[in-house]
């Protein structure tokens, strides 16, 4: 596939240029992978899959400010978006999955989230003639630990979108492809919105830890990257997201605080958690404010929704491997419960 990359070289000038990237997936991978990730039988309740999270016609992010997992279980953070991953170790919002294998079994026991031992995830797995077949196709042993990684994060990185309203724009150099708005948009997103400090790069992001001032110990008080690091001087960092589906992906932030493109600009243009009064230990975002016009807000917003690419396949499997007496697994829906 095709991944093009956007790089800031001077304050409103980009250099855009294409770069392959060669899979090296066995056979039939990529297909096992995509039924795994619709298929909640990893669940402990046999209802939640990573596709509930992770919804397909989302742009593979979930539309509830945090997700529901097992029993109703609620979560702590917003699932972001399951695309375009090949250049974004590390992973979460809190960066504690060094690679897309790690992150793909980490939601299977996260007792908020599947809540299955792996273990048993993987004896449900090998009870399954289906299952059992295509992983000794395409892996030549039984489902285990690493195959089973494997299969999720080889589907995960056929999610990459290059296909949207400002790509087109910019490798054809025909700029009625996008409207004005938009074109205005992008220079403010360089120039004046300050976007590109943390916001650049093939997905607009630099992949860094940032305090936008969304912690401050009391009813913001999730430490984000602390707890993993256990540095101090981390507290309230989260992983900056990318941009591309933004405009599909609502609602916005680790705890999905805002749900509509305008909130997060005017949490930006105000300074951030700093620039609204907050007491916020080690902003990052500078606190002063932006002074964006409406019109500029406006035009930001569409070169936003300009990265939206409806092209990919958020297609998810018909049909689900049945169990020999096993009612409860027999009744579990594709991509489980949305």
């Amino acid at each position: 596939m095709k991944k093009y990359f956007v790089i800031l070289i001077t304050v409103s000038g980009f250099f855009l240029f294409a770069s392959s990237f060669a899979g090296d997936e066995r056979p039939g991978a990529v297909e096992l992978g995509q039924q795994l990730f619709a298929d909640p039988i990893l669940s402990k309740d046999g209802r939640i899959s990573c596709a509930s999270c992770h919804i397909p016609g989302f742009a593979f992010a979930d539309t509830a400010r945090v997700s529901t997992g097992v029993f109703g279980r609620k979560g702590s953070r917003n699932s972001p978006s399951a695309m375009n991953l090949l250049s974004r170790r590390p992973f979460f919002w809190d960066g504690r999955a060094s690679t897309l294998e790690e992150q793909a079994l980490a939601p299977i026991e996260n007792p908020d989230e599947m809540a299955l031992p792996l273990d048993s995830a993987l004896e449900r797995l090998r009870r399954s003639n289906y299952y059992n077949e295509l992983f000794r196709q395409v892996y030549q042993a039984a489902p285990n630990r690493e195959n089973l990684a494997a299969a999720i994060a080889a589907f995960e990185r056929t999610l990459e979108t290059t296909e949207s309203p400002f790509d087109n724009w910019k490798f054809s150099g025909d700029s009625n492809l996008v409207s004005a708005s938009v074109r205005r948009g992008f220079e403010l997103f360089s120039t004046k919105g300050k976007c590109t400090q943390c916001h650049f790069g093939s997905d607009f992001t630099a992949n860094e830890f940032r305090n936008i001032g969304l912690y401050n110990g009391v009813d913001f008080n999730d430490s984000g990257r602390a707890v993993i690091s256990g540095r101090l001087e981390d507290l309230g960092k989260f992983k900056t997201p990318g941009l591309r589906n933004v405009g599909i992906t609502a609602p916005y932030m680790h705890n999905g605080a805002f749900h509509k493109l305008i909130d997060v600009v005017n949490f930006y243009n105000e300074g951030g958690g700093a620039g609204l009064g907050l007491d916020v230990p080690n902003q990052t975002l500078p606190g002063n404010k932006l002074n964006l016009t409406e019109q500029e807000k406006n035009d930001i917003i569409a070169f936003l929704e300009s990265l939206t690419d409806s092209s990919y396949d958020a297609s998810v499997p018909t049909t689900l491997p049945s169990f020999t007496n096993n009612t409860q697994l027999n009744n579990r829906k594709i991509g489980g419960k949305y």
